[in-house]
């Protein structure tokens, strides 16, 4: 596996960062109040001791406390609303990457003829989640060690100015030598992450083989194999063990050197004028505030770094052996708007074909509604014509051009769950093409969303996919189909959560657009209003008219002798 390249991984973190300048702004915000104690905690225990207890007047002294208790009130607010603040920065950074594995995934179940398989689920599920999380935590200990240092020495400066020569020095020494470890201590954990993971999988093959191994005699050579994998885990930990030494010098160094030096230089201290409160609130600055933050630093970006910079790696897919796509190609005029030629396919090795020897031919511009029993292959199909699946034999030509190759822009599929993102109603719109203001009012008449654009507020309002009922998300998915270049739509169920007259009039300003129109029917009505209905029986595939098809095909037959046009109840194909 190579190594993730540093700038391919640091572009989504800026991307990120950058997204909306409000939000780091609003958490710089809420960092000064979150680290107030780290201002106030010194200088509260100094004068509370010098100027209050010390100097017989307790209630000064209980008010200097009292202060120190309220920045820590204020410190609790702003901590509420610093992780409210980080999760609207990574939230954003986890859509994008979730984005990006799904895409990714796709186009490699398209170049290669395979769905998505297990490392593409576990990438969408565990990497991105574990990017999330340390994204998270590097935001927050890189920010708290920032303002807590600023307030550390603000603090220090107002107490007692000459303290800080004693301070500061030491713990940019230790602050270098943890920076100065840092990329080597990022190498070796990493490879000990990997090994950890190369060792688990060796034991996961072994235990699940143990009765073949056993079989075949080949306990022995399977043990040496496991036993290399060990080995080099171990000789991973002791080079990580190595470094680490590094992370605990740089907090010795760092962090209580200057308590050392405070300590030692007291009678100094004392000669420039500082009382015993101010001592004590210089090393209460070091040991509560400084010290704790250098440490965070360490254990975040030692540990939380690195698992964000091997999960970007793996999202970016710098492990994967390169997948070259073939070039998308312009659609031509072929036989029709869509061929299949022998065309089966069966999900894996030793499945029985779900399609087999398929041959059709969609003429352009026709409009077909597809029926049959659920699980017989009518999703399969429109996964076939538009590219998502390859077959197994045989060849799927879309306007004269293999299904896998065609651009994007000359097909479109819309499915049952309808995908709607967060943003614009107008860019969930015309993302798939750009579109005038007119278009887009066309659009949104034709597919009966004016009702929800009203209640939006209109086209510009911004949009939460979680809040939309499914049906107001498959509206949003058929306008934005409705508005593309594509020649060939196709919709696998898209109405199924749209009530009888919502999906009518969905269809027929589909059929009134143009194009070659796929239906997969979720209800015999979409059959009705079909130009010839294709009817998959898991025997046979016949094509025809709705009279053709009651006179061919028994289970249509059965479908239409069983609908009651006049009950809202119908047969579901």
């Amino acid at each position: 596996m190579s190594a993730p390249d540093g700038h391919a991984v640091a572009r989504p973190l800026r991307r990120a960062l950058r997204r909306d300048p409000y939000q780091l702004v609003r958490l710089a915000g809420w960092s000064v109040a979150e680290t107030a104690p780290s201002l106030v905690i010194g200088l509260a225990i100094a004068r509370a001791i010098d100027d209050g207890f010390g100097a017989g007047r307790p209630a000064t002294g209980f008010a200097w406390l009292a202060l120190l208790g309220g920045a820590w009130l204020l410190a609790a607010v702003g901590a509420r609303q610093v992780v409210l603040a980080v999760a609207s920065i990574v939230e954003p950074f986890r859509e994008e990457l979730l984005a990006h594995v799904v895409d990714d995934a796709l186009r490699h179940s398209v170049v290669s003829g395979r769905g998505p398989g297990a490392a593409a689920v576990a990438r969408s599920n565990l990497q991105v989640e574990l990017a999330r999380d340390a994204f998270a935590s590097v935001i927050t200990v890189v920010r708290s060690f920032a303002f807590t240092v600023a307030s550390v020495v603000l603090g220090l400066a107002t107490l007692v100015p000459e303290v800080l020569s004693l301070v500061l020095p030491p713990f940019v020494a230790g602050l270098v030598v943890f920076l100065l470890s840092l990329r080597a201590l990022a190498r070796r954990q990493r490879d000990f992450i990997l090994a950890d993971e190369r060792t688990a999988e060796a034991l996961a093959t072994m235990v699940g083989g143990l009765r073949d191994i056993t079989a075949c005699r080949a306990e022995e050579r399977v043990a040496d194999d496991v036993g290399l994998r060990v080995a080099e885990q171990a000789r991973a930990a002791r080079s990580l063990a190595r470094v680490t030494a590094l992370r605990t010098l740089s907090l010795a160094v760092g962090g209580w050197l200057p308590v050392l030096l405070v300590l030692a230089g007291t009678p100094w201290l004392v000669r420039e004028g500082a009382g015993a409160g101010v001592i004590l609130g210089a090393l209460a600055y070091v040991t509560q505030s400084l010290a704790p933050a250098l440490g965070n630093l360490v254990e975040g970006l030692g540990v939380n770094g690195v698992r964000l910079r091997v999960a970007l790696g793996r999202l970016l897919r710098d492990g994967d052996p390169p997948v070259r796509a073939r070039g998308r190609l312009a659609a031509r005029d072929g036989n029709g708007a869509a061929e299949l030629r022998g065309v089966t396919f069966a999900y894996g090795p030793h499945a029985e074909p779900v399609i087999d020897g398929l041959d059709l031919v969609v003429p352009e511009g026709d409009h077909i509604a597809v029926v049959g029993p659920s699980g017989i292959g009518k999703s399969t199909l429109a996964a076939l014509l538009t590219g998502v699946l390859a077959p197994g034999s045989g060849r799927v030509l879309v306007r004269g051009v293999p299904a896998d190759r065609l651009d994007p822009a000359d097909r479109v599929l819309i499915p049952q769950e309808a995908y709607v993102f967060r943003g614009s109603l107008l860019e969930n719109l015309t993302y798939l093409a750009g579109a005038s203001q007119e278009a887009v009012d066309g659009a949104v008449a034709a597919v009966g969303l004016t009702d929800l654009v009203a209640r939006l507020g209109g086209c510009s309002a911004e949009i939460h996919p979680g809040l939309l009922s499914p049906a107001e998300r498959q509206l949003v998915a058929l306008a934005r189909a409705y508005l593309s270049p594509a020649r060939l739509v196709i919709l696998d169920e898209a109405t199924c959560h749209l009530d009888p007259a919502a999906e009518a009039r969905a269809e027929e300003a589909f059929a009134r657009r143009g194009g070659t129109l796929l239906v997969i029917a979720h209800r015999l009505t979409s059959a009705l209003r079909a130009r010839r209905i294709l009817v998959m029986d898991g025997t046979s595939v016949r094509l025809g008219t709705h009279e053709e098809m009651l006179a061919a095909s028994p289970l249509y037959a059965d479908l239409a002798g069983r609908w009651d046009p006049s009950s809202a109840q119908e047969p579901v194909p």
